[in-house]
């Protein structure tokens, strides 16, 4: 039996809470919030116990988020990961050009690349 994902499993929870009027009225206050979980996560994300419990409250808002505006999470997050391949894909074939693993310029250069691959339209 194949699991859901836990993205599947928010959207549930969180279509079961709208149901019973436990939900934000409009996406707007969403917005604060979500800023709210980002600070929390940033006070305590090394962590490792209250780091993964804050960054779990921020995945859940993130989802909240993207269902007030109709938007697939599971879906988006998948685009991003292809994104992310093509793009990386894209500094990885220039990879030889680049300055040593531990050069201080190397992430300046892969960064170039990135926004490179970005134009491009990768």
């Amino acid at each position: 039996m194949k699991r859901k994902s836990a993205i599947a499993d928010a959207l549930r929870m969180q279509k079961s809470a709208a149901r019973q009027g436990f939900d934000w009225g409009r996406p707007g206050p969403l917005w604060d919030k979500l800023q709210e979980e980002i600070g929390e996560l940033r006070e305590v994300a090394r962590d490792p116990v209250r780091g993964q419990e804050e960054l779990g409250d921020l995945l859940f808002m993130v989802v909240n988020l993207a269902r007030h505006y109709g938007l697939d999470p599971e879906r988006a997050l998948r685009g991003g990961n292809r994104k992310f391949m093509r793009r990386y894909g894209y500094i990885l074939k220039h990879a030889k050009h680049l300055p040593p693993l531990g050069h201080p310029r190397r992430l300046a250069q892969m960064e170039k690349l990135w926004q490179k691959a970005k134009r491009r339209g990768l």
